[in-house]
């Protein structure tokens, strides 16, 4: 007699994965290790992130967004700096309208090819887990789906205020630990870093490293994915605390 092999489990419908992800992301990022799809994820980040866009179109305004980002440089600046500023402002609207549609189409694949990128140099490079680069770009397009939930709630809380002026583009939601600090908080480097540590980025963090240790099987531990993807985020985030300075 033959020995016995256990059935390969069912391919997991598209629709049953963009559920699982939220609801069962082990078993979800198996089934996405073995049958590496990406473009239905991919779609639906891009499409959240256009209508972000368009919302802060119409009910804030580019002008309203670049005037909250010039505020805190403006307070710095002598009074022909502000002139100067001022006068070019209108340049500035006009690039950040055209800018955030053209980001909302490219950045979200640009972002996942990069990250798919550097992870696969972490894990299969230094780590030797065998991980294939298309495993890890469809891992990167999936973890990004609870960020639609984010935008979502962004939108929500944008349309909610009475006063578009009160919607901070810049921070939300309290979903951070720099929501909670004061926005006049001279150590920006530390409201930079606690900006950084929010929910969805942690819970992003978890996907992937979930997603890379179900492509890299027994050869990678869950501890070994989750420090190969913390690392590079603990560098950004540095990165981005020692610019706001």
């Amino acid at each position: 007699m033959e020995p016995y092999a256990e059935p390969a489990p069912a391919e997991m419908s598209e629709i049953s994965r963009l559920s699982g992800v939220f609801f069962e992301p082990t078993k979800t990022f198996a089934d996405i290790a073995e049958r590496p799809r990406w473009l239905v994820p991919l779609l639906l980040v891009i499409l959240a992130s256009l209508a972000y866009s368009v919302a802060i179109g119409q009910r804030l305004g580019w002008e309203r967004v670049i005037d909250q980002q010039m505020q805190s440089q403006l307070a710095r600046m002598s009074d022909q700096q502000r002139a100067a500023m001022e006068q070019t402002k209108g340049l500035q609207v006009k690039f950040a309208s055209v800018g955030a549609y053209v980001m909302s189409v490219i950045g979200a694949p640009l972002y996942c090819l990069i990250a798919a990128g550097v992870l696969l140099l972490i894990v299969d490079g230094m780590m030797s887990a065998g991980i294939k680069f298309k495993q890890a770009f469809a891992v990167m397009c999936y973890s990004g789906l609870p960020g639609i939930l984010l935008i979502v709630l962004m939108i929500v809380a944008m349309y909610m205020k009475p006063n578009p002026d009160d919607f901070n583009i810049q921070n939300p939601l309290p979903f951070n630990l720099g929501w909670f600090m004061s926005p006049d908080t001279p150590a920006k480097f530390l409201r930079s870093i606690a900006s950084s540590i929010d929910i969805f980025s942690l819970w992003a963090i978890a996907l992937i490293a979930t997603g890379l240790k179900m492509a890299g099987g027994r050869k990678l531990a869950f501890g070994g994915a989750l420090a190969a993807v913390l690392t590079p985020w603990a560098i950004v985030v540095l990165i981005k605390a020692v610019l706001a300075r």
